[in-house]
């Protein structure tokens, strides 16, 4: 298969492109397409043809659920068997944007696109050019991130078109994505929301808007269960793992620089990196240092996450060390793609 590229980055001739990439997704094909969060691989999530293309074009687990992308909220009321009224206040909260609603499916929505589950992940972005694809497609749009399963999620049209070129059918590039994490998930099935996977929308601000969240404790574990059912994607299965061996540690920063640069000084012979901070880089011995950022600006590490895990792989890291971040409200989710990235390997220092 031959991978058509569509660059829209400049704006121009942009409806001649979603037209094309809606016509494929409307005769059961794969688009991948830029989100606010995350680049996303695309089909018609209603089409039981289409779905398993998703799976089999990343390499995904079918027990993995995937999320359907709408356009307008109206077009929720087909695909779910009812909208509580905590979904609409999280709707005209957060909607469009980076968060995912977890409902009760309707009989339309096929077990393939849900992972074999009753419910079904639901979230309306705001990035114009995955809106106006959606809304042209006239179908909810089944998207998880447009990588390689267990592979860094992909930020910038380069990085689909490394692991997808020649399994799909057409990648749009819309530039780098503005936030970098995927979505934020929240089962509203239940009498209390529900977290099933952290990102930019923190727990506190659902708290602000709804009162009361819960964290699932899968979200909370520091190892990966094998046996889980995962509720939502990035649950069960390892995620965002860059090819070489990562480990995280936590402390101090200054006693952190200490210990990755005696480990960096054991490891002659391999080609060794560190996941720094702007405070820090300078500091460090490895062959390769990228900085994600200041640790006083979260939006900024979040942004740079998975391009510098992509980065340790195009320069050949074999040992990668990364420094720990403070868990609260974004850090929260970066440190949740960071555990699953090293495999839940963490040294406390």
């Amino acid at each position: 298969m031959k991978t058509e590229y569509v660059d829209l980055r400049d704006g121009k001739d942009v409806k001649e492109g979603l037209y094309k990439a809606a016509e494929i997704i409307k005769n059961g094909g794969l688009v991948a397409f830029p989100t606010e969060t995350v680049y996303g691989l695309g089909a018609n999530g209603l089409d039981e043809n289409a779905v398993p293309k998703i799976y089999e074009a990343k390499g995904r687990p079918s027990d993995n659920p995937l999320i359907l992308h709408i356009s307008e909220f109206d077009e929720i009321k087909n695909i779910v068997k009812e909208i509580p009224d905590v979904a609409f206040v999280l709707a005209d909260e957060f909607w469009p944007g980076p968060l995912t609603m977890v409902f009760k499916k309707s009989d339309i929505v096929p077990y393939r696109t849900t992972g074999g589950l009753e419910s079904v992940a639901v979230r309306m972005p705001s990035n114009k050019i995955a809106r106006e694809l959606i809304k042209i497609a006239g179908v909810p749009v089944a998207a998880p991130s447009a990588n390689s399963s267990g592979r860094p999620s992909p930020t910038k049209a380069d990085h689909v078109l490394c692991d997808l070129d020649g399994k799909i059918d057409m990648v749009i590039d819309g530039g780098t994505v503005d936030i970098g994490l995927e979505s934020t998930i929240v089962d509203v099935t239940g009498e209390v929301p529900v977290i099933l996977r952290p990102g930019f929308i923190t727990e506190e601000m659902l708290s602000e808007a709804i009162g009361r969240v819960d964290i699932d404790e899968a979200v909370k574990s520091l190892t990966l269960d094998k046996n889980l059912k995962p509720k939502a994607p990035g649950m069960k299965y390892r995620h965002y793992a860059p090819q070489g061996k990562m480990t995280i540690y936590k402390g101090k920063p200054e006693k952190v620089v200490k210990i990755i640069n005696e480990e960096t000084a054991k490891s002659e012979g391999k080609k060794t990196a560190v996941l720094a901070t702007d405070e820090t880089k300078r500091y460090y011995k490895a062959d390769i240092v990228i900085s994600v950022g200041s640790r006083e600006d979260c939006e900024s590490i979040a942004h740079n996450l998975f391009d510098t895990l992509r980065s340790f792989d195009d320069m050949g890291a074999e040992i990668i060390f990364s420094e720990g971040f403070d868990e609260s409200r974004l850090g929260f989710a970066i440190m949740n793609r960071l555990h699953k990235s090293a495999g839940y390997n963490i040294v406390n220092v």
